[in-house]
């Protein structure tokens, strides 16, 4: 069996695979325990799993990794995980640690045509780089890059690029996170805080993402509908920078919860028009496959990749 997680500041997840496919998984509240090694035991009890029968895996952690994979201190937790460790207190093999976007990022492009929306077919290359963007409490990016059977992730830090506003709007806003802020990145428009700054900037009201997607999607003429529709034009103004910095023809991968829920609304928002609006460069990004990653067990699925094939490289994230 081979031992796979996606370790996040509020919630783990935990599976287990065989011959290449998951059989088993849980999600658990890390509020529930002290540390990772107490998760996992209660993991291995709950599913009456013998740790000597793991014959390898990985874990895609929320935070920067190091010591070649072998260590990992999670961002918004005050947990360490140490492969090593693990191996003396469970008898397992050295499990290897991973960046959880870079996970996700393989999980993207892995998906199956069933865990994939289109919205913008394009004129896809096989052999072109892929681009997979996570909106989420942050705003993740890698570039994916085939390597005949394998992949390798280059993992960036492109949610940090300055926020370039597209209109006197998006101006306005610069202006008000700039306040509060001062340098204004991409990320503190397209993200789940983002949602919530530009609601509030529009209306006062501080409401949270899922508060204010739930609102946009009963009322299509309300405030947080508007509201919605500036953050998805700037999300796929976002996507369409990175894509021109790369040229992904292999696709652009929409992966991160916030895609997936609302997907119904993103083929009718401003979201491909402010991808494909880069004046003498339309017509390149117009090429460019775009898909919404509905998997919800993304993290695990990469991270199962990962595990399989200890050749892939991922870049490491610094944060």
């Amino acid at each position: 069996m081979i031992l796979v997680g996606d370790i996040g500041g509020t919630k783990t997840l935990l599976g287990l695979a065989q011959n290449g496919k998951l059989v088993l998984d849980r999600r658990v509240a890390n509020a529930d325990f002290q540390d990772f090694a107490s998760l996992l035991a209660a993991f291995f009890a709950d599913t009456q799993t013998d740790p000597a029968l793991i014959a390898g895996g990985c874990l895609a952690v929320a935070g920067p990794i190091a010591d070649d994979g072998g260590s990992a201190t999670l961002t918004n937790l005050p947990w360490s995980i140490d492969s090593g460790g693990l191996a003396r207190r469970f008898g397992l093999p050295a499990l290897r640690l991973a960046n959880d976007f870079a996970a996700a990022a393989l999980g993207a492009v892995a998906a199956s045509p069933a865990q994939l929306v289109t919205l913008q077919p394009g004129e896809p290359l096989t052999t072109a780089p892929c681009l997979v963007i996570g909106a989420g409490t942050g705003l993740g990016m890698a570039i994916v890059l085939p390597q005949g059977d394998t992949w390798r992730v280059l993992a960036g830090e492109g949610g940090h690029v300055a926020f370039a506003p597209a209109d006197e709007q998006q101006m306005a806003l610069w202006a008000f996170l700039h306040a509060r802020h001062g340098r204004v990145t991409w990320e503190r428009v397209v993200s789940g805080p983002g949602l919530t700054a530009i609601q509030e900037f529009a209306t006062g009201a501080r409401l949270s993402p899922e508060h204010i997607a739930t609102r946009a999607q009963d009322d299509p003429k309300g405030a947080a509908r508007r509201s919605l529709d500036m953050f998805l034009a700037a999300y796929g103004a976002f996507a369409g920078d990175m894509a021109l910095a790369c040229l992904p023809r292999g696709g652009v991968f929409l992966a991160g919860g916030i895609a997936a829920k609302l997907q119904p609304v993103l083929p009718q928002s401003g979201f491909l028009a402010a991808f494909n609006a880069k004046a003498e460069h339309a017509a390149i990004a117009a090429r460019m496959p775009i898909h919404v990653v509905t998997d919800p067990l993304l993290g695990l699925h990469g991270a199962l990749v990962l595990a399989r094939d200890q050749s892939l490289t991922p870049v490491k994230l610094l944060s």
